[in-house]
């Protein structure tokens, strides 16, 4: 309805409003509704330009990483009253977008038969000794194709320090069990392979 209003008010001085109005079927009176809320539009159309370069400066702070709900949350912050739903949509037309996770590859799949391992640091993850207790994690790094490698890092808890690490395009024992064999004594010769 709004195009047909725009065009009327462009072509109402050569043709009249309401000729117009009557080959556009519209009604006069919703037109001239139209035409008296114009400073309304006016002053909503300068707000979202404003909030629209807000919008850009966060996006922007970020890296291009936030999304709609982080930008309103960051927006609020600073003190400014926005719906979610308004910088949803101002982030949509300007064509602004936030970076979108991963899909999670799922690397461990738990046998429910097999006993739980026992946990030999008491979730105490300090040590104020190198060699006193050392660490270890496996992660996926993905590759072209979809593809993954596998890394296996273990490290001192003391001084962060990597003492071995070991990469594959397997998650089997051997990925953390191969490359070294670490001998299990404070005071140990550290090494990264």
């Amino acid at each position: 309805m709004t195009h047909r209003y725009r065009f009327i008010s462009a072509h109402r001085a050569v043709y009249g409003v309401k000729r117009l109005c009557r080959v556009l079927e519209v009604a006069r009176s919703g037109f001239y509704a139209w035409l008296e809320r114009g400073p309304a539009r006016q002053t909503r159309a300068a707000e979202e330009a404003e909030l629209v370069e807000a919008i850009r400066e966060v996006h922007g702070d970020s890296h291009g990483a936030y999304g709609s709900p982080r930008v309103t949350a960051e927006l609020r912050s600073s003190g400014r009253s926005v719906n979610h739903k308004r910088v949803e949509r101002l982030m949509r037309q300007q064509e602004i977008v936030g970076c979108h996770q991963r899909k999670r590859k799922r690397t461990t799949v738990a046998d429910p038969a097999a006993p739980p391992a026992p946990d030999l640091v008491g979730r105490d993850f300090t040590a104020s000794e190198l060699d006193q207790r050392w660490c270890g994690d496996i992660t996926y790094l993905p590759i072209a194709d979809g593809d993954y490698l596998y890394l296996a890092t273990v490290i001192d808890i003391c001084s962060r320090r990597l003492i071995g690490w070991s990469i594959a395009d397997h998650l089997r024992a051997d990925l953390v069990c191969t490359p070294w064999t670490p001998p299990c004594v404070p005071g140990a010769a550290r090494w990264a392979t």
